[in-house]
């Protein structure tokens, strides 16, 4: 098993990797287009994980056809996601507090780097209630071109004033793993859902089951 020492900062994945919201987002989208009579398979919205919102409604509207509002689902879906997770709130994934702990010790730099817009992944953070632990949160509004190109990481890198080959980089997804390693990044996939997509484990430096497996290796 990897003993993860050569490294000099720690990029976060927000959703499936720090918070368990994707499952939020896959309801919200699911009751926003059954409101507008289609249907969203979950096999079908397992292949969205990691895209920024602009490929998400993209790739639902080409899956839904004619007829599809990509206006109107954009402000279903929105009302849909606020109502449900007001009602359940977000989840933390299991590891990460005790691992940023870790990482404050070792006064390792981190930060946060999300296909999300960085408002949105506030928000999120808020409603987790762990709102106050990341100074530095890049977005995709941020960069040029959202992952899986390699912007988002190379900009963390510069903004945590680390060489992007020493940036070890935590993902849940496809997507993620591919703007890791397109940006020379430590890949380190820790998958949000089972079975484990198969070319993000080839394509992955690491594949670990969780962020506990994760600080255990950082701690041997």
């Amino acid at each position: 098993m990897p003993a993860f020492k050569d490294f000099s900062a720690i990029v976060f994945d927000l959703d499936g990797l720090v918070l368990d919201t994707e499952g939020s987002y896959f309801a919200a989208w699911k009751m926003a287009a059954a409101q507008m009579g289609f249907e969203l398979e979950d096999t079908f919205l397992k292949c969205l994980s990691g895209l920024h919102y602009q490929a998400v409604k993209q790739a639902i509207a080409t899956h839904c056809g004619e007829g599809f509002d990509v206006d109107e689902f954009t402000q279903r879906s929105g009302l849909c996601w606020h109502q449900h997770v007001q009602l359940t709130g977000i989840d933390v994934k299991p590891g990460f507090y005790e691992l940023m702990d870790w990482v404050k010790r070792q006064s390792i730099p981190f930060c946060l780097a999300t296909n999300s817009h960085s408002d949105n992944a506030r928000q999120c953070l808020a409603l987790a209630h762990i709102h106050g632990i990341f100074d530095t949160i890049i977005g995709r509004e941020q960069v040029k071109q959202g992952k899986p190109a390699p912007d988002i990481f190379n900009y963390a890198a510069d903004r945590l004033n680390a060489p992007i080959q020493t940036c070890l980089v935590l993902e849940d997804s496809l997507t993620g793993i591919k703007a890791a390693k397109s940006a020379g990044a430590i890949s380190v996939f820790i998958p949000s859902c089972l079975p484990a997509n198969r070319e993000a484990v080839q394509l992955a430096d690491y594949t670990l089951e969780s962020l506990v497996q994760l600080l255990g290796l950082l701690n041997d």
